[in-house]
């Protein structure tokens, strides 16, 4: 049987969340059996929570912002990212501001912190959610989509029009049953556009951001001194941000996720597509051994490794 996870203990640290660049405390608990993923704010009275959910997500100007009346966490997913990549199911983040931090901008920190103190497997089945068949979201020339597959694959392409991106791969395949996450995704980085700075910033965005936690570029050339994690570390972010994203379904999923120009709006978008129409999935769990696909047994070894 594939069962859920949580976190063997608590584990905390502390950063700087990108758009505010409030100072903000963090921790991850370990939590019960089909709990999911629900964030606290310990700085508000009676710690109100929000639960990670594709209706919560009510602002996603530069990020993913979760909303349940007056309680907002804001940038959540790098840390839903990992928190899919390492199949977690179940967990509790206190946060004493209302920013996740960026940390290096990556899930790389995330995936090293839940790593020291272990995942701990729990006696309930692990619940998926199963496309069914074809949804599709577009704007433009922007399109995300879902087809069914029996396993969990992310593919992406990118057009910026810029040099520095333009050397870079644009385009990126993963079968998670083929792929560790913890390698090949984790680490690669958001970006943004030294031209673009100030008026981000005057709109109160990016005020924590720094070359020590994004990949900047000019109008010609990356211009962190390290230069990139990843040849293609662009997409691979934009792979990164998609799983988060899309693990606000509340499950992991079982299905093909195919994207062109997407962002944080338009895989909400087509999450809540598959919401409307309760014929494009399916809520299932692999209780015999036998009956798991072969490419989600891969994946979840991947996880734990």
């Amino acid at each position: 049987m594939l069962r859920q996870r949580t976190l063997k203990a608590m584990v905390r640290t502390t950063g700087v969340g990108l758009h505010t660049g409030a100072k903000v405390m963090i921790e991850l608990h370990p939590a019960p059996a089909d709990h999911g993923i629900v964030f606290r704010r310990t700085d508000l009275e009676g710690a109100p929570a929000v639960k990670a959910e594709a209706q919560r997500v009510t602002d996603t100007r530069m990020c993913s912002s979760l909303r349940d009346g007056a309680v907002k966490v804001a940038t959540v997913e790098h840390l839903m990212s990992a928190l899919a990549g390492l199949g977690i199911d179940n967990a509790r983040v206190d946060l004493d501001g209302p920013e996740v931090p960026i940390l290096d901008g990556s899930a790389g920190p995330f995936v090293f912190l839940i790593h020291s103190v272990g995942v701990q497997e729990q006696r309930a089945p692990k619940r998926f959610l199963r496309i069914l068949r074809r949804v599709e979201v577009a704007e433009g020339d922007k399109w995300a989509r879902f087809d069914p597959y029996e396993g969990f694959s992310v593919s992406f392409s990118i057009a910026f029009d810029h040099p520095a991106i333009d050397r870079t791969g644009q385009s990126v395949s993963f079968d998670l049953g083929n792929t560790s996450y913890r390698k090949e995704i984790a680490r690669a980085r958001t970006f943004g556009f030294a031209q673009e700075v100030e008026m981000m910033r005057a709109a109160g965005l990016a005020l924590g951001g720094t070359l020590d936690n994004a990949v900047v570029v000019d109008e010609h050339r990356v211009l962190n001194p390290d230069g990139l994690r990843y040849v293609d570390e662009f997409a691979k972010h934009k792979v990164l941000d998609a799983i988060g994203d899309l693990y606000m379904a509340g499950h992991p999923l079982l299905g093909a996720f195919s994207a062109h120009k997407s962002g944080h709006e338009l895989n909400n978008r087509l999450l809540r597509a598959v919401f409307a129409d309760q014929s494009a999935y399916e809520i299932v769990s692999f209780e015999e051994q036998d009956k798991i696909p072969q490419s989600v047994t891969r994946q979840f070894a991947f996880a734990a490794a």
